[in-house]
């Protein structure tokens, strides 16, 4: 039988270790080497916050709001459609991308993007917020603790070797091919959360 933490740290991990938009955009920024640090730590620290909410309670409060998601499903469509758009065309027309000569964001702007992809997601708050939350419910006191840092400290870990480990397929993403590919799966997302949008209006209607 697992322990509370281990079990948090099972599920957080089964719920986070998806491709989706963030995660691209946190192998891309890692094979560029570029605000790998502060990008990790933002997009752990964000799932740590919304998975001390739901653990704290605060599940039951997303599930009575649904107008609340429904308006970040609708800011998120529209945002990821944008960022969609543009690695559609880098997929359309991909160039072999070096940490020397790529094209690099600021930090700021790095960040908002981060922000973006985490908050505007609705997701996230399903995932975090209401399910990690509802699973904490079977653990009292010191054990629903555990439960809860076992699920952090899997998104801590899954950012930071995603984020680092990146460089490891360097070699593989020296080829136009493979930047193809990872736009192409960055594209696609915006169509995963179409899905996600209109999954959310049947659940909560």
């Amino acid at each position: 039988m697992l322990t509370p933490a281990l079990a948090g740290f099972f599920l957080g991990g089964s719920l986070i270790i998806a491709i989706g938009a963030q995660n691209a955009y946190i192998l891309r920024m890692g094979l560029l080497r570029h605000h790998v640090f502060w990008l990790c730590l933002f997009c752990a620290a964000s799932d740590g916050l919304l998975i001390i909410a739901g653990v704290a309670g605060l599940g039951a409060l997303v599930n009575a709001m649904p107008s609340l998601l429904r308006w970040l499903a609708l800011f998120g469509f529209v945002f990821l459609a944008v960022y969609a758009f543009l690695a559609a065309k880098r997929a359309l027309y991909p160039h072999a991308m070096k940490a020397a000569n790529a094209d690099k964001p600021s930090l700021v702007s790095a960040l908002a993007i981060c922000a973006s992809f985490t908050w505007l997601n609705p997701h996230v708050y399903l995932d975090t917020v209401v399910l990690v939350g509802a699973f904490s419910t079977r653990y009292e006191d010191t054990a629903r603790i555990a439960f809860g840092a076992g699920a952090v400290s899997a998104s801590f870990i899954w950012f930071f070797g995603l984020g680092y480990g990146a460089r490891l397929l360097a070699p593989v993403f020296a080829r136009p091919s493979a930047w193809r590919i990872l736009d192409g799966l960055i594209a696609s997302s915006w169509r995963c959360l179409q899905f996600s949008y209109c999954e959310l209006h049947w659940a909560v209607d």
